[in-house]
């Protein structure tokens, strides 16, 4: 995927010190959980973003010339047990998540990854617990096969006043007259 990085993020890197981070936001039902890998709270576009410092790690950024779907891994370990307790009772399968790329003498970002969450896996100790979650790539929904049919049933499920597929069934068996007659 193509992507114009800001000339401030390209003289940035261009220095003899960079300071290089990765913000993520996890758009769940509750509201947006946004971390970023330094310490502190950090305003990116407008929003919040908490400091996880080491504890974020984010694995499986790889960038594909070819339409295949690439997944990436977040993890965030060393957290409270009772944090564990919000990421089990909250949905969040299929919502979205974005994964930014900044230097912190910079305002400006780049998207790097966006994706839908799939897959949370959670080890606790006791004390501690590491959450790991799969995000897969947008791509991954064209491997999903249609599940819609052209009948009218299928048709109210996402629009229900509209009768465009009423009366297909109708015309079916129906003999159309097309051109003119030869006599």
């Amino acid at each position: 995927m193509s992507r114009t990085v800001p000339a401030a993020i390209l003289t940035a890197l261009a220095q003899e010190t960079v300071e290089p981070f990765y913000a993520v936001e996890m758009n769940f039902d509750a509201g947006a959980v946004r971390l970023w890998t330094g310490y502190g709270d950090r305003t990116i576009g407008g929003q919040t973003y908490t400091g996880s410092g080491n504890l974020l790690n984010i694995s499986g950024i790889e960038e594909a010339s070819d339409l295949s779907a690439k997944g990436i891994t977040l993890s965030l370990s060393g957290i409270d047990s009772s944090i564990v307790s919000l990421a089990l009772q909250e949905p969040y399968q299929g919502r979205t998540a974005r994964v930014l790329f900044g230097v912190a003498s910079v305002n400006d970002h780049v998207e790097v990854f966006s994706g839908l969450m799939d897959v949370m896996t959670i080890q606790e100790d006791g004390s501690t617990a590491t959450i790991e979650l799969t995000v897969e790539s947008k791509l991954v929904t064209l491997q999903r096969p249609n599940v819609r049919r052209y009948t009218s049933e299928s048709h109210k499920l996402r629009y229900p006043s509209d009768t465009f597929f009423d009366f297909v069934e109708q015309l079916q068996d129906k003999e159309v007259a097309w051109g003119r007659s030869i006599s």
